[in-house]
């Protein structure tokens, strides 16, 4: 099967539902480290020069709490407006408006309709009318809009190094609102939409992978996982390939950053600050989870033989051949220049584990992503076929 890139960025819910109910894209904050964290994060925040008035359109779902708590540690208030049926109780102390990012619904966008904010964070915009929706109505009253788009927004990821200046997808059809075909085109052209309704005044932020505790996909979780529980684990290709992800916190902390310093424009936002290699992110991960991993890199055709794919089997890993080839390469100078900072990855690890083995047992017996433990060791037991024979032989 080939995977689109909208699978291997955003993947696991389902992306009407999410558009629908007004719920983040992607990030959250259960059952993590209280560590403060960069840029503010955790009790012992800074708080910002000017508190803010803040409306979140969503805000109860992974990246969502954690904006809420990164704003409410800078001394901001929080405004939440969804349709209440997500987490409805979170935040008890925060106001809540009920209502539909769709406009044509009955509750459509009525509760906004003459309220007033220093700024917006837009975490769950996927189709451009109604982003253009809640852009146009909010535009007079509100000082600053900013959109969580996507690095999929981009046309061609096939070499590393891509920065805000790519071009991006395109979609012939622009009134289609078939998010599974055109997820990154339809990003795109929702940022459009942002900047049309407010120019000058949208920080269109396009985060890669996000991860950390409460992801609901498990394409993070699946490795410290499965490396936490030791022996021989399937690694992918050589252990040279890079990869990118983000913490939904420190996307978080750099988005309220962002809205306190009113930046405009795109910026790609993912990490960590300097490359980082899938040997070294499961070799960091083992000694920060004290595991008795042991890591087979499987080469990349032996992967594609044994039909082990990239990103839904092994996560965070492309072919590095391909389309996406460059697509966890991105360049990521604009938004470091702009503040953007990281958690060790040690951090993200330990508490992404921590979270995951809080939650119930039934949720714990299955992993979303990542290869099956029974299909892993038959994968393992052909590579050690072949090793050994090849060994063999050359003896």
């Amino acid at each position: 099967m080939k995977l689109s890139r909208r699978d291997l960025i955003q993947g696991a819910v389902t992306v009407g539902s999410l558009w629908a109910m007004g719920c983040a894209t992607s990030g959250s904050s259960g059952g993590a480290s209280e560590t403060p964290g960069p840029q503010g994060q955790g009790a012992g925040a800074a708080k910002a020069d000017k508190p803010l008035n803040i409306l979140i359109l969503g805000g109860t779902k992974f990246l969502g709490p954690a904006l809420v708590e990164s704003a409410q540690a800078r001394g901001h208030t929080v405004t939440l407006f969804n349709r209440g049926k997500t987490n409805p109780g979170l935040f008890p102390n925060v106001e809540k408006l009920q209502g539909d990012r769709d406009p044509t619904k009955a509750e459509g966008l009525k509760a906004l309709e003459g309220r007033k904010w220093d700024a917006v964070v837009d975490t769950s915009g996927y189709v451009p009318r109604i982003v253009k929706a809640s852009a146009e109505l909010l535009a007079p009253n509100v000082g600053h809009y900013t959109f969580v788009s996507t690095i999929s927004v981009y046309k061609d990821a096939s070499k590393p190094g891509l920065t805000e200046t790519a071009p991006v997808a395109t979609v012939t059809d622009v009134t289609t609102e078939d998010v599974d075909k055109h997820y990154g085109a339809l990003k795109a052209l929702c940022e459009k939409a942002a900047e049309t309704a407010m120019p000058g005044r949208v920080f269109n932020v396009r985060p890669g992978l996000i991860v950390g505790p409460d992801d609901p996909t498990d394409r993070f979780t699946y490795w410290p996982v499965r490396v936490a529980r030791g022996g021989e684990v399937l690694a992918p290709g050589t252990g040279l390939n890079q990869t990118q992800f983000i913490d939904a916190r420190d996307l978080a902390a750099f988005i309220i950053l962002g809205v306190e310093k009113k930046l405009a424009g795109q910026y790609t936002a993912t990490g960590p600050e300097k490359p980082l290699l899938m040997r070294d992110f499961l070799e960091r991960s083992k000694k920060a989870l004290k595991s008795d991993a042991h890591f087979i890199w499987a080469h990349a055709s032996f992967l594609e033989k044994h039909k082990v794919e990239s990103f839904s089997d092994m996560p965070v890993w492309v072919s590095p051949t391909g389309e996406d080839a460059g697509l966890l390469q991105v360049n990521i100078d604009k938004a470091l220049a702009a503040g953007l900072t990281f958690r060790p990855l040690e951090e993200t690890v330990r508490d992404t584990v921590a979270w995951f083995n809080a939650e119930p047992p039934e949720r714990q017996a299955k992993l979303k992503s990542g290869i099956k433990p029974e299909r892993e060791k038959e994968v393992l037991a052909a590579w050690h076929q072949e090793h050994d024979k090849g060994n063999a032989n050359a003896g």
